[in-house]
């Protein structure tokens, strides 16, 4: 659990590898569900600490990220709210959100980015003054989401925004698939000394079943190839040295869709 600036995050897996996030503000009782993979787990996860659940932000449309909502609004009578460009998909939803808006929650700012490829409408949700960013399917550690929906260039715009973050963000990620998304990135950048030492981490972590995430924004431009596109080694392994960061993206997608 972390705590700042009157923030708790509590996380938990559920469904089989998917993240439960709550975010809970204790100057105003706002209790905030990122997603709602599972009711069951969600609503006891609330009342083990005695929070009331009064919003749920979803980050795209697909059954592992919504499966809840319904049952956590009929038990809560809670605010959902999700994107604009997927507003037909999402059960329940009450206010809609787009790329470059901001709006207030718990007497703070919430960013919301545009993150088309996963998902059409895929969003991601950034507490600016906490340093938080939920990124659901879009950023994960040492990975990125499948494209799905989208295009390779979509997708690589949408996970090189964050670039610009700051590197302590905390990034939360919608699914633990930490293990194998770093043992195909070190194949794709054996010299990266600090990529080594995390993958021998996260290794070490998942054999106790611990959860990987949240992760930062300093950790992934060390170590997550999708952030690496400039790497020379990465070019030269992938014999893409004279391409467009964007076509090495694509590349490295393509070739993580393949391993195994």
């Amino acid at each position: 659990m972390a705590a700042m600036s009157h923030l708790e995050i509590q996380q938990f897996i559920c469904r089989s590898d998917n993240y439960g996030v709550l975010v809970h503000d204790s100057r105003t009782g706002t209790t905030i569900s990122i997603d709602a993979p599972d009711a069951k787990a969600i609503a006891e996860n609330l009342r083990k600490r005695g929070w009331q659940l009064t919003h749920i932000l979803t980050t795209h449309h697909h059954i592992d990220h919504v499966e809840g909502n319904l049952e956590l609004k009929e038990l809560f009578a809670c605010k959902i709210i999700g994107p604009e460009g997927e507003k037909d998909k999402i059960p329940g939803i009450d206010q809609t959100v787009k790329g470059g808006d901001t709006f207030e929650l718990a007497r703070r700012p919430v960013k919301v980015f545009d993150c088309p490829g996963h998902t059409a409408g895929h969003v991601a949700f950034h507490f600016s003054d906490d340093f938080l960013l939920f990124a659901a399917d879009t950023l994960f550690a040492m990975g990125c989401g499948r494209i799905f929906e989208g295009t390779a260039e979509e997708m690589y715009h949408s996970v090189n925004q964050f670039r610009s973050l700051n590197a302590m963000t905390s990034v939360y990620c919608g699914h633990e698939y930490t293990e194998s998304n770093a043992k195909f990135a070190v194949t794709i950048e054996p010299g990266n000394r600090a990529l080594q030492q995390r993958y021998q981490d996260v290794r070490r972590k998942r054999e106790k079943n611990e959860m990987t995430c949240p992760t930062t924004i300093g950790e992934e431009l060390a170590t997550n190839p999708y952030l690496r596109c400039d790497s020379a080694e990465i070019r030269k392994v992938l014999g893409l040295e004279g391409a467009s960061d964007a076509d090495v993206f694509a590349e490295i997608r393509t070739r993580k869709n393949n391993f195994s």
